[in-house]
């Protein structure tokens, strides 16, 4: 099995609010995150601030961006 094959989340380091933090993701979804942040021209860690800041305290910041990844893709 090759590593992009292999679905299991992996640990991606992202700066929210100046701080360094690590957020586990599936590949898939870190890659439509980095396209979404380029097709929108800002920085991933701009972009993931952004889903950070609406997610409110109900949710993970992992689970908010898969979803907020979904809800772009729904939307195309």
């Amino acid at each position: 099995m090759s590593e992009r094959a292999d679905h299991r989340p992996r640990k991606h380091s992202v700066t929210l609010r100046g701080h360094r933090t690590s957020v586990s993701l599936e590949d898939a979804f870190w890659d439509e995150l980095n396209a979404i942040a380029a097709d929108r021209g800002v920085s991933v860690n701009a972009l993931v601030a952004e889903i950070d800041e609406a997610r409110g305290l109900t949710s993970g910041l992992a689970s908010a961006i898969r979803v907020y990844v979904l809800e772009q893709a729904k939307a195309r």
